[in-house]
């Protein structure tokens, strides 16, 4: 085992929690917030989204899919109070894009040598993540940091929890 594969468990820990308390959310639900002032799941999957594809294109651009025009403008912390539905992605369109991302940061990660992720980060990642490996790092326990909130909404609305 390399730290190659140490860092796939991560993020494939961080892919099968996040597609487990998401799978049988509708668009209705994913747009349910854990309490007042949080974010909601919508927001907070998109927001994921968009943040892997900046910090892996820092890293390697050539693996990183484009995202749609205008949807990093979707979810931003201006956009983060809004309720309204239409103003954001389908529950089915982010899944999408999260596995296409996803597809990228995987085939990022297998380019890496040991060498190549104990180097430092991009300068505007280096105060959360000074070294590549903790930005590949950074790609399950992000996704990780939010589902917290995502188990709370899941009770909210009587589902069972699953971990």
């Amino acid at each position: 085992m390399n730290a190659r594969d140490v860092l796939k468990i991560g993020i494939d820990m961080g892919r099968m929690i996040t597609t487990s308390y998401l799978e049988d959310l509708s668009d209705e639900e994913m747009m349910k917030r854990p309490c007042e002032g949080c974010n909601h799941i919508n927001w907070q999957l998109g927001h994921l989204i968009a943040s892997e594809h900046q910090m892996m294109s820092g890293i390697s651009p050539d693996d990183m899919p484009a995202l749609p025009d205008g949807f990093a403008e979707k979810y931003t912390k201006e956009t983060a109070t809004s309720d309204d539905a239409s103003a954001f992605e389908t529950k089915e369109t982010l899944m999408q894009l999260y596995e296409q991302q996803r597809a990228g940061t995987l085939a990022a990660l297998a380019k890496q040598s040991d060498e190549d992720l104990a180097k430092e980060s991009p300068e505007q990642m280096r105060s959360y993540a000074p070294t590549l490996a903790a930005v590949f790092k950074l790609q399950g326990s992000h996704y990780l940091m939010h589902a917290g909130q995502w188990a709370v909404v899941r009770r909210q609305l009587g589902r069972p929890p699953l971990f």
